[in-house]
């Protein structure tokens, strides 16, 4: 009887085992599952991707001490903006003096209005370590600039043999214009004009200045590279630069030289001319220029002279972060003329040589060699940002709005330079900036000789037009006007007889509208100048 007892007893234990062996091997099975996930192999894109980031988290576009290879850093100044920064940096030799290599600059401006100071500093310096010139534009009679304006095709020739003589070609500006005068506020298209009768007509000081310029650039020692300096808002220096940099980085250098643009945005606190509808043509004119796909559009028709001669790209500098913090116009410039001239000339040069080695990895395709120069697409901008560890400018949550900078975008990578990276103020900088953009990977601190130990910068790189408010808030205000409006806020191109913003007129959804009613044009989808109608549909476009 204890048998036939003890017998039920293990044939009831027995599914209990089961269960708990199927419970056991369902255990087993989920935990494979999930580390087979964990494990899945990536593609080799993202391999690739990810070594990058790994590459710059190790500072792979770092220079050595072991490395004596040496850096010289030339800047041009266009306009009130452009003079103003080189002045700052005058001001910084002066008081620091430094035993490298002769600083190169050349200030142009309509008027010798703000380029005397320049003069003034730069006679202050030790003899021969600088070699500084300044190009005053004059403002001639009507009849003598539509004189020059009308002889444009003949220029236009000798420059580029290729280029397409036009029957139709009339002077982009209004016959009946009345111009300015120097120190007044010059639409873009008039300072083009200006430009071009300085630079093309007898005794072509303009072109003079930029081969003295070039020749003594290449007499630089080391690593050569050429910041051209200018002031988004301003008529006279958005409006010279299309012209200027593709004379100086394309016919001057033969594309020998890393010319980089340094375009400083606009405030509120600006004059409303600085902040208007021509920001439109601007970020365009700049946008057919950096991404490469667009400026072989431009190319296609009008040859390799208008190849993008911006070579290691445009870096933004806002200065809305600083108007809001002080609302003080003239601290606001003083404070972005002093980061500038920082960022240029701090560290002999290396620190900018850096932070276009980086840029370039950044913006590159993963399978880019980091020695090769990146053919940027629709991101070709980069944002220099700068805070205060202690005071009134200082990092926040909303940096992105702060800079003008919109929710669409997101960096793979952010730097961040400080006199000392373990300083706890400067670690805390990072992690807001890194909860503030979330960036792909975490933003890295390095070491910055020379730079102001209560005061640090950061590099926001490959942004779109469409990240930027000021694109939409412009063109909603460039809607408004009229046909002639229109014309006066452009400049590259209207030689041409190319208006880059409007549609074409005889190939359909392609842009640039011809002035004379002919076939001029770019071979660029014209729904890619315009951008989507709202701000709420550019999420896609801009990642795309």
């Amino acid at each position: 009887m204890a048998t036939k007892k003890a017998t039920p007893k293990k044939k009831k234990a027995a599914p209990k085992e089961k269960a708990a062996s199927k419970k056991s091997t369902s255990t087993k099975t989920a935990a494979a599952k999930n580390t087979k996930a964990a494990t899945a192999p990536i593609s080799a894109e993202a391999k690739l991707a990810r070594r990058k980031l790994d590459a710059l988290k190790r500072g792979i576009h770092r220079i050595g001490e072991e490395d004596t290879t040496p850096c010289s850093v030339s800047v041009v100044g266009i306009g009130k903006a452009g003079a103003d920064v080189i002045t700052q940096i005058l001001k910084d030799k002066s008081a620091n003096p430094t035993k490298g290599s002769t600083f190169n600059a050349l200030a142009v401006d309509i008027g010798d209005q703000d380029l005397s100071q320049i003069r003034e500093l730069a006679s202050n310096l030790p003899e021969g370590s600088a070699n500084i010139e300044t190009v005053a534009i004059d403002v001639p009679d009507r009849d003598e600039l539509f004189n020059t304006l009308r002889r444009m095709r003949e220029f236009l020739k000798l420059e580029y043999p290729r280029y397409y003589w036009n029957p139709n070609y009339e002077p982009w500006l209004p016959s009946k214009i009345q111009l300015p005068q120097a120190g007044e506020h010059f639409q873009r298209s008039v300072a083009k004009a200006l430009y071009a009768r300085n630079y093309y007509d007898e005794p072509r000081e303009m072109r003079s200045a930029l081969k003295r310029f070039a020749e003594n650039v290449d007499q630089s020692p080391g690593q050569s590279v050429v910041a051209v300096i200018f002031g988004m808002g301003g008529g006279t220096g958005s409006g010279i630069v299309m012209d200027m940099a593709r004379h100086l980085s394309n016919i001057s250098f033969g594309r020998r030289a890393l010319v980089v643009g340094v375009a400083i945005a606009p405030c509120d606190g600006d004059d409303e001319m600085h902040q208007g509808s021509h920001l439109f043509p601007v970020l365009n004119e700049l946008d057919c220029m950096g991404d490469e796909e667009k400026n072989n559009g431009v190319i296609a028709v009008w040859g390799d002279l208008y190849r993008n001669p911006f070579t290691s790209g445009v870096i933004i500098v806002p200065q809305k972060a600083v108007w809001d913090a002080t609302q003080n116009l003239a601290a606001t410039h003083e404070r972005v003329d002093q980061e500038i001239s920082s960022f240029l000339t701090r560290n002999d040069g290396v620190d900018l040589w850096e932070t276009l080695r980086m840029l370039n990895w950044v913006g590159a395709p993963p399978t880019q060699h980091a020695a090769a120069r990146t053919p940027y697409g629709n991101r070709w901008a980069h944002v220099l940002g700068f805070a205060d560890l202690d005071g009134e400018l200082t990092v926040n949550a909303d940096m992105a709005g702060s800079l003008g900078i919109r929710k669409t975008y997101t960096p793979e990578f952010i730097e961040v330079r400080a006199a000392n990276p373990e300083d706890q103020k400067a670690i805390d900088t990072a992690k807001v900036l890194s909860e503030a953009f979330t960036p792909t990977a975490e933003p890295a601190i390095a070491a910055s000789a020379n730079s102001n130990s209560n005061s640090v910068q950061f590099i926001l790189p490959c942004i779109s037009k469409l990240d930027f408010e000021l694109f939409f808030d412009s063109r909603d205000v460039y809607d408004t006007q009229n046909w002639e409006e229109k014309l006066a806020d452009h400049s590259w191109l209207l030689d041409l007889g190319v208006l880059l913003c409007e549609p074409a007129i005889r190939f359909n959804g392609m842009a640039g509208e011809c002035l004379w009613g002919c076939a001029c044009w770019v071979v660029v989808p014209y729904e890619q100048i315009r951008g989507p109608d709202s701000k709420e549909s550019a999420r896609e476009t801009a990642a795309a």
